[in-house]
């Protein structure tokens, strides 16, 4: 069975945006020249990707206008509104849940649940993430978009791996 997993960073204080919807902070405290990739390594293993509709026009219209940047995935965007699917964006309007238990039956590589906080939180309150790799970057930004709002119920996890590099530090959990 696919393994569904949130690959996401956040602030020291726990925030993935500013108080604005912000994300230009992402950054460690160097040069980039003391970057690891992450990314690249952690996406070998992912096929599909599922986001909400702020981070998919997030995206669109502010991070990467002028390329998408996952065209090596299929992206499910969980949106109410109408939008023309492509063969690699499907905007779909059903429960976060039901659609990931689905594309975890499905065959394929692993699932990378993007953004955005709400969906991450109906995932999270029905224990629907199977690994969790949190970047952890040196701000605080004392308000915003907190990560973990509104879990219902506690969460035991196990650390798998730490690793520090530009002042970030990478957080690699499971499920115990």
């Amino acid at each position: 069975m696919r393994k569904i997993s949130l690959f996401i960073a956040m602030s020291l204080d726990g925030y993935i945006a500013d108080s604005e919807g912000g994300v230009d902070w992402l950054k460690g405290h160097g040069s980039d020249d003391e970057n690891i990739d992450t990314y690249s390594e952690f996406v070998k293993d992912i096929d599909t990707i599922l986001m909400g509709w702020n981070t998919y026009h997030q995206i669109v219209t502010e991070l990467s206008p002028e390329e998408w940047v996952y065209q090596d995935f299929t992206t499910y965007v969980i949106t109410h509104n109408e939008h023309d699917s492509s063969e690699k964006i499907q905007f779909v309007n059903m429960n976060p849940v039901g659609l990931a238990k689905r594309l975890k039956e499905e065959n394929g590589k692993d699932i990378w649940i993007c953004g955005g906080a709400n969906l991450i939180q109906q995932l999270i309150n029905e224990d629907f993430i199977d690994y969790y790799y949190i970047t952890v970057i040196p701000t605080i930004l004392g308000s915003g978009i907190r990560l973990f709002e509104n879990v219902e119920h506690e969460i035991k996890l196990r650390l798998l791996n730490t690793q520090s590099y530009n002042g970030m530090t990478d957080l690699i959990y499971t499920r115990r």
